[in-house]
């Protein structure tokens, strides 16, 4: 049992490196990476506990905790592929896009939900003059991920 410490251990150890020096722990050109390999150790080490803590073979507790730990390592492997294929490094232009006002927005900000399918969360927002709750507005520039407002209908119509 002191095996499936040791190597979960390791594999938390391996963890907690990778969030810190991320990509300079993948092997090869990023087949493996050190956060799913990492993982994979974790979920070794803790299903091989697990087993013999329940009064199972020590060779049942390998066997599982290894396509267990494998199969951890294939599937945080396909997350974190699909992540960075996700970063498009690019931000969206969001000029032009409606909302509506969450919280009254003024020079100093507040938050607005646009109506963009890709915006889940509210943005910070700003804006020359106060706007109200519940006012629609339209973005008319965009700082970093902050975007400054003014009321949809004292906006000139775009062509």
């Amino acid at each position: 049992m002191v095996t499936f410490f040791v190597v979960g251990g390791v594999g938390l150890l391996l963890l907690l490196v990778s969030l810190v020096l991320d990509d300079l722990l993948d092997l090869g050109d990023g087949p493996v990476s050190g956060t799913s390999l990492g993982a994979g150790l974790v979920a070794f080490g803790a299903l091989g506990s697990i087993v013999k803590v329940n009064g199972l073979a020590t060779g049942w507790a390998y066997a599982a905790a290894a396509v267990f730990g494998v199969l951890v390592v294939l599937g945080v492997q396909v997350v974190v592929k699909r992540l960075r294929a996700s970063e498009d490094g690019q931000p969206r232009v969001l000029v032009g896009v409606h909302g509506t006002v969450m919280s009254t927005i003024g020079a100093t900000g507040g938050e607005v939900s646009l109506d963009d399918p890709r915006e889940l969360e509210r943005r910070l927002a700003w804006a020359d003059a106060p706007i109200e709750v519940g006012t629609r507005v339209v973005v008319l520039e965009q700082s970093g991920s902050r975007v400054k407002v003014a009321p949809a209908d004292a906006t000139p119509a775009r062509p």
